[in-house]
């Protein structure tokens, strides 16, 4: 509820661009897009979020970064944001000379042909929300019992299990880094 009082408060001009990174105790989220077929285990109660997507994981291990942002005049278009957030795990995983990139046609970051970065977002108003979830620990079993991102035979791997251990301030640092790069702004 953090996030939609700072979306409001935005919007309403009572606050400048806001960068959260924090993370989720374990939950699945369904975005407005989401099909219960995707979820294998009939036992989870998924929480309906409204960003866009599918279903996805959160939980520890995973870096949650969640922009509230005013998409300026020049900026105003979500395909474009969705790839300035990819950008920014891309050169993020750049600065631990990793290679990753995208996959046509699929939201999200990619290492390996497999995935390692989810992005959901949802704008009101030109104020964005959500974003993205960047998996960095070794336990990914969070995953099972769904089909991530609706994706049928995606395998999901994180920065630790190609670099070992990921200490996670030096993580959200690189992140801040990248993004004000990408954004060309300081976000609080």
């Amino acid at each position: 509820m953090l996030q939609q009082d700072l979306v409001q408060r935005r919007k309403h001009d009572e606050i400048g661009d806001q960068l959260l990174l924090l993370e989720h105790p374990p939950v699945y989220t369904l975005g407005r897009g989401a099909s219960l077929e995707n979820l294998k285990d009939a036992r989870i109660q998924p929480v309906h979020t409204g960003r866009g997507g599918e279903i996805t994981y959160h939980g520890p291990g995973q870096l949650i970064a969640y922009p509230i942002l005013l998409l300026e005049e020049g900026r105003r278009d979500l395909h474009r944001y969705l790839r300035d957030l990819e950008q920014v795990v891309i050169d993020l995983c750049a600065d631990y000379d990793l290679r990753a990139g995208r996959e046509a046609g699929k939201t999200g970051v990619w290492l390996d042909g497999k995935k390692l970065a989810s992005i959901g977002v949802r704008a009101a108003s030109w104020v964005t929300s959500h974003g993205v979830a960047l998996n960095y620990g070794q336990d990914l079993t969070g995953f099972d019992p769904i089909v991530p991102c609706g994706l049928q035979g995606v395998e999901m791997i994180s920065l630790s299990q190609i670099l070992g251990e990921v200490a996670r301030d030096d993580l959200e640092d690189r992140f801040c880094r990248c993004f004000s790069r990408i954004f060309g702004r300081e976000i609080l």
